[in-house]
């Protein structure tokens, strides 16, 4: 496909199921449901995306139906309660964008639970990673071996991340 007869279209992730690799969008315009492909979202350096996140994107009407064929922005879906977690209470918003990003991967994640571990590189400590923290972050989940870029504090019950973001955008981010 090429980009020469995409339409830009902003809209709102319908849902979106890694397992299956794929999922929907509904454009601000209004009409039909747009194809979001695993592979369209790993090519923006994603590996899921929270249900009801903002999205930018280029779409194309394909024999299927129109499909999206590149990511061009997404923002986390709005928090309902805007409750923190209780381990960023003391900790204000500049106090955690001032921790440096680290790289790091997934070690596990179950979205049942609500989260899981990463490794910093180089470092054999845990991180804990909460769903909460993701969900700021536009993302759904994780999957094991996953690249990351994440921003640790020490939680009251040990090393936790305050922030998660694809390894990809953390270096555009640091640019």
């Amino acid at each position: 496909m090429n980009n020469e007869t995409a339409q830009k279209v902003d809209g709102q992730v319908k849902w979106f199921d890694p397992a299956k690799g794929f999922g929907f969008v509904v454009s601000n315009d209004g009409g039909p449901d747009i194809l979001l492909h695993a592979n369209v979202l790993r090519n923006f350096g994603q590996g899921s995306i929270a249900d009801g996140s903002a999205i930018t994107l280029l779409a194309q009407e394909t024999h299927r139906g129109v499909q999206a064929i590149e990511i061009l922005e997404i923002a986390p879906p709005e928090s309902q309660d805007n409750l923190p977690l209780a381990d960023f209470e003391h900790l204000d918003s500049e106090q955690i964008t001032d921790t440096p990003l680290l790289p790091a991967r997934v070690k596990w994640f179950d979205k049942g639970k609500g989260f899981g571990f990463a490794n910093i590189f180089g470092q054999d400590d845990d991180v804990f990673v909460h769903v909460e923290v993701l969900r700021r972050q536009g993302l759904a989940e994780l999957q094991p071996g996953e690249a990351l870029a994440i921003r640790v504090i020490e939680g009251q019950r040990g090393l936790m991340a305050s922030q998660v973001c694809a390894w990809e955008s953390a270096l555009i981010e640091e640019e």
